[in-house]
């Protein structure tokens, strides 16, 4: 039977739910695998895994318990290993660098930080900071609107200067949450969002962090701002990817439409 790794965390195991389970349809109860002062949080994988939301949340659920009890170093979603035994065997042969990643992860939790314009207000700024559009936007009105061609090049001419404030607001972001943060990391970007930041911070300042978030919201209405957290560390496991460690020659399940 494959074995599915949620993440690492040290000994004692932790005190799991009762009756806690994870992936898979109907879901695998969790379990641990102790090794070396270290612990896998695992369970049996199933056979037709796939990345569908209950089995995302699932596996994310797992790791938020556990990280609510100690540090844990999250598996990406879809670490399969052989079996039990291989699972343990790694834990064995790694124990030292994950002892040193739970070392440097301890007291410390994940914040993800993303950051979008809010239309009307960056508009506002927009007109006010380029009084050229402003008097094209005018003499639109005043005749009558403007001709179809008109408002397309004026339409572009805005959107152009929109997208120049992504940066300037995206460092905003940065230098509001730097101050606070052990380390910052950068997500993908994707339509939509001008910033997707994660956040490494101690744990004690969180409620600092999510103050400082509150604020910039405040003095730049035209960020909309979404927070989530705390979260297990998922984007400070280490640079080079201790998920692809953990599983050793594990199979990461496809994504699928």
């Amino acid at each position: 039977m494959s074995t599915y790794v949620y993440g690492i965390t040290r000994t004692p195991a932790p005190p799991l739910r009762d009756g806690l389970t994870g992936v898979g349809d109907p879901p695998r109860p969790v379990r641990v695998l102790e090794r070396d002062g270290l612990v896998a949080v695992v369970s049996d994988a199933p056979d037709d895994l796939r990345p569908k939301r209950r089995e995302l949340l699932a596996h994310q659920q797992v790791l938020a318990q556990v990280n609510a009890e100690r540090v844990v170093l999250p598996m990406r979603f879809g670490s399969v290993s052989e079996d039990d035994t291989t699972v343990g065997q790694v834990l064995v042969e790694r124990a030292e660098h994950f002892l040193e990643r739970l070392d440097t992860l301890e007291g410390k939790a994940e914040y993800n930080i993303k950051a979008s314009h809010n239309q009307e207000a960056v508009l506002h700024i927009v007109m006010a900071e380029h009084p050229e559009l402003r008097a094209e936007s005018e003499a639109n009105r005043a005749a009558g609107g403007g001709s179809r061609e008109q408002k397309l090049a004026l339409g572009e001419k805005v959107a152009r200067a929109v997208q120049a404030r992504e940066p300037v607001d995206a460092a905003l972001l940065r230098r509001a949450v730097e101050p606070l943060a052990t380390e910052v990391s950068e997500g993908p970007q994707s339509t939509g969002w001008l910033a997707n930041l994660s956040v490494l911070v101690e744990r004690e300042a969180g409620d600092a962090l999510l103050s400082a978030i509150e604020e910039l919201g405040t003095s730049a209405p035209q960020l909309d701002l979404k927070v989530n957290g705390p979260l297990p560390p998922y984007s400070f496991v280490e640079k080079t990817d201790a998920s692809a460690d953990a599983t050793a020659t594990a199979r990461t399940v496809p994504a699928t439409g």
